[in-house]
């Protein structure tokens, strides 16, 4: 994984363990902060940029800042190119509480903020699918809107209905708008569709400032399901590639295989658990690492049970999670076909994850593993990442 062409400026919010920060690294975004609150995710960046675990990292030693957003004022970044990261999700998730706007957790205030006080020519949001759950339409429209416009801010004593009506207003009235503005668009990408060995979904909000004569669009998926099945179920060639003999993973009716034949070769396979992990040793028993893969120490204790079985191992992973109270069981283990089960290694999830091998993640496996299930997968990220910095370059030539 390389860096591209011309260096761009940004600010990365909510780093985490740097799956979207180092997306963008990689597009060619230089970042002159890296902000994060965690002890254990602060080090990972630190550790990383002081062993330059990616070329060009370096710089991120002075780079990370630990604090909280809400204490950071942004006006000294202004007029970078782009602000960029992933505001703690729990209200919107699945596995939260669902608490939404009304949860002290909610960080979209603070990137719109950031956004406000910077004007960066661009920048890209990433978060759970909950986040657009209908029970969350209102706060997500009125979310949209605060990027579209965020220099109309709340007044003090103002409830969010009568905010979200001046934005309306404003949206809705004569198409020559003063201030600070943005063309913001949205869309849910399944990271499996991009070559992720993972089925995890995640929203991208990208926004282009006003002035960009942007005409943007979401990048188009590279890989499908219908591609893998046809070559498990019908072709044998996945079988093939991994050396096993053919085996039928799945009852498939007549119509579905109809399907998948009919949409044999439009795509690229999706990536399994097995394809992704299938060249590391075995979990080791009583050290992290052996000077060439590290976070790679087995942990005990899996076990499957009624809605968490694991992911299979000839599929995607399903959805690395976090965890409120430990790290959870189904989702971050490996379902054998001879039915065992084991946890994921960290290193394992690293590559679930698609961060690179010289990637290592600090703190204890529970906490490494925290900071993988809150982590946007490096390679989806990139690929949003790259297309914003080929437009952005783009328009600075014209």
């Amino acid at each position: 994984m390389q860096s591209i062409g011309q260096t761009l400026r940004s600010v990365e919010l909510f780093t985490g363990a740097g799956g979207l920060a180092l997306a963008t690294h990689m597009a060619g975004f230089r970042h002159e902060r890296l902000l994060e609150w965690n002890d254990d995710a602060c080090e990972t960046l630190r550790h990383n940029a002081k062993r330059r675990a990616l070329s060009g990292l370096g710089g991120w030693s002075n780079k990370v800042i630990q604090s909280d957003i809400r204490d950071i004022q942004f006006g000294s970044f202004s007029g970078v190119d782009l602000v960029a990261g992933g505001p703690p999700c729990q209200p919107f998730s699945l596995g939260g509480r669902h608490a939404g706007m009304e949860d002290k957790r909610d960080m979209i205030p603070h990137f719109i903020r950031a956004v406000r006080e910077t004007a960066p020519r661009a920048f890209i949001m990433e978060n759970v699918r909950g986040l657009t759950r209908e029970a969350f339409s209102s706060y997500f429209q009125f979310s949209l809107l605060q990027l579209s416009y965020p220099e109309i801010v709340r007044k003090k004593g103002e409830c969010w209905n009568t905010h979200l009506a001046r934005l309306h207003q404003h949206h809705t009235s004569s198409p020559r708008k003063s201030g600070l503005s943005y063309s913001v668009v949205h869309h849910v990408l399944n990271a499996a569709n991009f070559g992720v060995p993972q089925s995890r979904e995640r929203v991208f909000i990208v926004g282009f400032r006003s002035d960009i004569d942007a005409h943007w669009s979401f990048p188009e998926p590279t890989h499908s399901q219908n591609q893998l099945l046809f070559d498990q179920i019908v072709s044998g060639d996945y079988w093939r590639r991994i050396g096993l003999r053919k085996r039928v993973v799945a009852q498939i009716s007549a119509s579905r295989l109809n399907v998948i034949k009919r949409d044999a070769g439009i795509f690229k396979p999706w990536r399994t658990v097995r394809e992704a992990i299938a060249d590391l040793p075995k979990p080791f028993t009583n050290r992290d690492d052996d000077g060439t893969y590290f976070n790679h120490r087995l942990q005990n204790g899996a076990r499957p049970y009624a809605g968490h079985t694991g992911s299979p191992i000839d599929g995607p992973s399903k959805t690395l999670k976090a965890g409120a109270h430990g790290v959870p069981g189904g989702e971050n283990m490996i379902a054998f076909p001879d039915g065992s089960y084991r946890y994921f290694t960290v290193r394992e999830a690293g590559r679930i994850q698609t961060f690179p091998d010289t990637w290592h993640f600090e703190g204890a496996w529970s906490e490494a593993m925290r900071q993988l299930g809150n982590a946007v997968p490096v390679e989806l990220a990139m690929v949003v990442a790259k297309s914003v910095a080929k437009t952005l370059r783009a328009e600075a030539k014209n």
